[in-house]
């Protein structure tokens, strides 16, 4: 049975998640492991990991982790949400920074 959650996702995330599937894919066999092995490695089922490979919604990130783990890929898994690359979030927070900074009272020297 499938997710109400996995049903409604937007389309941008569902193409992101078939892409991430098949890039899990394509890098597995060009490692030339079997998906017995990679399974086992990873703690999972065959079906599981076929689900992951398609870019399943239903799949934890626990497991998309430990696939790109396995492969070798965690550190682009560390860089997902970095926030040196949230540009919105940057230009926000510039947006609330004052025009102007003054001195507080206690803090000006006696003339």
């Amino acid at each position: 049975m499938r997710s109400a959650a996995a049903d409604t996702l937007p389309l941008p995330v569902k193409r992101a998640l078939r892409k991430l599937g098949a890039d899990i894919r394509a890098a597995r066999r060009r490692r030339a492991i079997p998906t017995a092995l990679m399974a086992e490695r990873a703690f999972i089922s065959r079906v599981t990991l076929g689900k992951a490979e398609q870019g399943d919604p239903t799949v934890s990130l626990g497991i998309y982790a430990t696939i790109l783990f396995i492969l070798g890929m965690t550190d682009r898994l560390a860089d997902l949400a970095d926030a040196s690359h949230d540009s919105v979030g940057i230009e926000l927070a510039d947006e609330q920074l004052p025009q102007r900074i003054r001195r507080r009272a206690a803090e000006k020297k006696p003339s």
